[in-house]
């Protein structure tokens, strides 16, 4: 009996060292819903490393409860009744069991609070490529009621990795740092080009964990921010992020994903296909909105080699498309296809969030007889 008790422990403590995540979806408690004991906290200030189960922390961590008030401002959390808010130089961090050499996306819910230019830095380790951490910026909030949810793609360079999220910044007011809830994982698939497209994850159907409980989508950060994009085929070719959007929440043209340019020209997604020089191709998509009250003329432009079209949309707010192609002659063994939309614009529900067009059901072919396009 003595021996099964001390195993018992010892399984116990391997299960805080590494949890292995095996399906789509939250790490073990990714929303935080289970919290500090009583003795391992001073108001909201959590004082100990290990007191949020399965996760360590370190710096300036509060644990809140949604309907916090902190001044004037009432702190709402979206899923569950608590989060975490990342004060001066804190992190959250956790060790998960993964597959060694496959991509991932983790997804996580994130909220300013009272600081300026609030960013947060994920990373992976141990990480052999020689970037496997980004700085997503918190400045830009695309939702209306302040949540995000962010994106964030990696290849597992070992079969054991820590997720860390981390608020570098440092303010007057030490507790000043963004909120974070819900923190998932997804395993990501390699599309294939087809028969029927040319084109890899022309229909956005692989991407990242969208949480069925929100309603704001998923950003997806720039090339420059992460190496290994979490929208599988795609490069987000832009200064900012695009939306990964789906059907349970939005109003989707074809399938069950898509993708929303929410930032003008400054939100693009492009990909690189092999292409026979001199030869025909015919790249149609689809144009709409995604009926979350994103009104007004909008305009997609899309790009193959030297190549250009601009495809307006009149917007209602309450969904719909249209569908468009651009017919262009190959002039390398390689051409870019590309996305933006033309121009911002803001939902008309008085928030000052961002919005745009959709694009879905990208598809490339090569014609046979060009004189009938």
């Amino acid at each position: 009996m003595q021996r099964v008790t001390v195993l018992l422990v010892i399984l116990c403590a391997t299960w805080q060292v590494a949890s292995s995540v095996t399906s789509d979806g939250l790490l073990p408690n990714g929303n935080f819903e289970y919290g500090p004991k009583p003795s391992q906290i001073k108001g909201t200030v959590v004082t100990a490393k290990n007191a949020i189960p399965n996760w360590e922390i370190s710096g300036y961590v509060e644990y809140i409860k949604s309907g916090h008030k902190q001044g004037d401002m009432l702190l709402v959390v979206p899923e569950g009744a608590f989060a975490v808010r990342l004060g001066n130089e804190a992190s959250i961090k956790q060790k998960i069991k993964v597959i060694k050499g496959a991509f991932y996306s983790i997804t996580f819910s994130a909220a300013r609070t009272c600081a300026q230019e609030e960013r947060l830095n994920i990373s992976v380790s141990p990480n052999l490529e020689p970037k496997d951490w980004g700085m997503l910026p918190m400045q830009t909030m695309y939702s209306s009621n302040g949540w995000d949810s962010h994106a964030w793609g990696f290849q597992a360079d070992a079969d054991e990795i820590e997720i860390s999220i981390h608020n570098p910044g440092t303010e007057e007011d030490p507790a000043c740092g963004p909120l974070i809830d819900s923190v998932a994982l997804k395993l990501l698939s390699t599309p294939k080009r087809t028969r029927v497209n040319l084109l890899k994850n022309g229909d956005f159907e692989e991407g990242p964990y969208v949480f069925p409980n929100t309603s704001w989508g998923v950003l997806i950060p720039p090339h420059i921010e992460d190496d290994h994009s979490p929208l599988p085929g795609w490069i987000i070719e832009s200064l900012k992020a695009v939306k990964y959007i789906d059907i349970d929440h939005f109003s989707v043209p074809s399938g069950k994903r898509a993708i929303e340019l929410v930032a003008g020209k400054e939100s693009a997604i492009a990909q690189i296909v092999k292409t026979i020089p001199d030869k025909t191709y015919a790249l149609t998509f689809s144009v709409g909105d995604a009926n979350n009250a994103c009104e007004g003329s909008m305009v997609v432009e899309a790009f193959a080699g030297r190549d250009t079209v601009q495809v307006p949309y009149t917007s209602k707010g309450k969904g719909g498309f249209k569908l468009a192609k651009l017919g262009f002659k190959a002039t390398s063994t390689r051409t870019r296809v590309r996305f933006l939309s033309t121009f911002y614009t803001m939902k008309s529900d008085n928030s000052g969030s961002l919005c745009g067009p959709v694009i879905d059901n990208v598809k490339l072919l090569s014609v046979r007889n060009p004189g009938r396009m």
